[in-house]
C-alpha cells in the first residue's frame, strides 16, 4: 500500500523533470576539432536504445553507448542536435527525448587567396613572387599554418612555413594556372585557393613579310596577298600593314600567329615599299620592307595620261593655231620678195612656187631658197605678153602638179 502511494506520488513529477539532455565538446569547436556528442540522463539516470538526430533527421543509434564521435568538425558539421533514450528509473522504464542543442563550428581560417607580384602578366626574364594569404582565427592564432604551391597539376613547393613562392627569370614555360594549399600543423583542416592565370609576357620578334602574287608582277585588276608572322610573342599581337609609312590597314591576333591583307590593286598608287609591324604589351618591331611593282609603263601611266590631257588640250589646240599663223605670215613674205619685174611695163610678172620634194631638185628652172630637208621651197619667174594679160587686173590661177615622190603646187600672180 505505501508502494503504490509513493508511485502515485512521482508521476506527476515525471513530466516537469528534464530527463535527457545533449552535450557537445569542445566548446566552442572550431574546423578541425574531434566533435563529440554525448546523451546525458538526468543525475546520470542509466539509458538505453540511444538515438542521435541532427535537424530532426536520424543520424545514429546506440543500445548502450552514450556517446558519438563525429570526427574532425567541418562547416558541414554545423546544426541542431538532439538524442532520445529509455530512462530506467526503478520501477519504471520509458523514452525520453533530449532539448535540442545548437552546435557552432568555428572556421579555422579562411580559404587562402593567391595573387601574383608584381602582377599576373609580367615581363619575361622578370622575377615574379606569388604569394598565398589566410589568417588564423584569434583564438586559434597559436597554431602554424603550412603552404604548398601547385601549378597545373603538380607540386611546385610541398608543405612548408613559408607563404610565398618565387618565380626568377620568369619564362613563357612559367605561364599556367597555379594554387596554394593551407593547412594547420598536426591538423587535418586543409584549404585550396583558386586558381590563378599567370601569363608571362614575352616580346614580339621582327616580323616577316612576304608578297603573294602571279609569277610576274601585277597589274591593275591583279589580287597581291601580304603575309605578316611574328615568330614568337605573348598573344594578342595586334599587326600593322605600311605602304610607304602610311598605315593602310591593321588586324589582330588574339592567339597570336600570322595574318593577312588581300587587296586588289586599283592604280599605279598601290605600287612601293610595304612593310608591317607586330605589337603586344610587352614590345613591337618592324619588318624588312618588301617592294611591290606593277606590270608595264602603260598600266602605270594610264590613269596619270588622261589626266594630264585634260588641262593640257585646250593649251596644245591654241598653240597649234599660233603656229600655223605664223607660217602664213612667213608664206605671205616671201611671195612678195620672188616678185621681179622684166622691162619697162612690158607685161606683168607671174611668180610660180613649187613644193616639191628631194629628187625634184634638178629641175633647171628651180632656185632653192629654203632649209635643206625632204621638202624645198622652190621660185620660177616668167613674162606674159601683154595681149595675154589685161593691164588693170591679174589673172591668178593655181594648178597642181604630181612628182614622182610628191605634190607640187604652183601658184600664177
Amino acid at each position: 500500500m505505501l508502494l503504490w502511494t509513493a508511485v502515485l506520488l512521482f508521476v506527476p513529477c515525471v513530466g516537469k523533470t528534464v530527463w535527457l539532455y545533449l552535450q557537445a565538446w569542445p566548446n566552442p569547436v572550431f574546423e578541425g576539432d574531434a566533435l563529440t556528442l554525448r546523451c546525458q540522463g538526468w543525475k546520470n539516470t542509466p539509458l538505453s536504445q540511444v538515438k542521435f538526430y541532427r535537424d530532426g533527421k536520424f543520424l545514429h543509434f546506440s543500445k548502450e553507448n552514450q556517446t558519438l564521435s563525429m570526427g574532425a568538425a567541418t562547416v558541414q558539421s554545423r546544426g541542431q542536435y538532439s538524442c532520445s533514450g529509455q530512462v530506467m528509473y526503478i520501477p519504471q522504464t520509458f523514452t525520453q527525448t533530449s532539448e535540442t542543442a545548437m552546435v557552432q563550428v568555428q572556421e579555422l581560417f579562411p580559404p587562402p587567396v593567391l595573387s601574383a607580384i608584381p602582377s599576373p602578366e609580367p615581363r619575361e626574364g622578370s622575377l615574379v613572387t606569388l604569394r598565398c594569404q589566410t589568417k588564423l582565427h584569434p583564438q586559434r592564432s597559436a597554431l602554424r599554418l603550412l603552404f604548398s604551391f601547385h601549378k597545373d597539376g603538380h607540386t611546385l613547393q610541398d608543405r612548408g612555413p613559408h607563404p610565398e613562392f618565387c618565380i626568377p627569370g620568369a619564362k613563357e614555360g612559367d605561364s599556367g594556372l597555379y594554387w596554394c594549399e593551407v593547412a594547420p600543423e598536426g591538423g587535418q583542416v586543409q584549404k585550396q585557393s583558386p586558381q590563378l592565370e599567370v601569363r608571362v609576357q614575352a616580346p614580339v620578334s621582327r616580323p616577316v613579310l612576304t608578297l603573294h602574287h602571279g609569277p610576274a608582277d601585277p597589274a591593275v585588276g591583279d589580287m597581291v596577298q601580304l603575309l605578316c608572322e611574328a615568330q614568337r610573342g605573348s598573344p594578342p599581337i595586334l599587326y600593322y600593314f605600311y605602304l610607304d609609312e602610311k598605315i593602310v590597314e591593321n588586324h589582330s591576333a588574339p592567339c597570336g600567329g600570322t595574318t593577312s591583307l588581300l587587296f586588289p590593286v586599283k592604280s599605279e598608287q598601290d605600287a612601293g615599299n610595304y612593310s608591317c609591324e607586330a605589337e603586344n604589351s610587352v614590345s613591337r618591331e618592324r619588318s624588312e620592307p618588301k617592294k611591290l611593282s606593277l606590270k608595264g609603263s602603260q598600266v602605270l601611266s594610264t590613269p596619270a595620261s588622261s589626266n594630264w590631257l585634260v588641262p593640257w588640250l585646250p593649251a596644245s589646240l591654241l598653240g597649234l593655231m599660233v603656229i600655223a599663223a605664223a607660217l602664213l605670215v612667213y608664206l605671205r613674205s616671201w611671195r612678195k620678195a620672188v616678185h621681179h619685174q622684166k622691162g619697162k611695163d612690158e607685161g606683168v610678172v607671174y611668180s610660180v612656187v613649187h613644193r616639191t620634194s628631194k629628187r625634184s631638185e634638178a629641175r633647171s628652172a628651180e632656185f632653192t631658197v629654203g632649209r635643206k630637208d625632204s621638202s624645198i621651197i622652190c621660185a620660177e619667174v616668167r613674162c606674159l605678153q601683154p595681149s595675154e594679160v589685161s593691164s588693170k587686173e591679174v589673172n591668178m590661177r593655181s594648178r597642181t602638179l604630181q612628182e614622182p615622190l610628191g605634190d607640187c603646187e604652183e601658184v600664177l600672180c
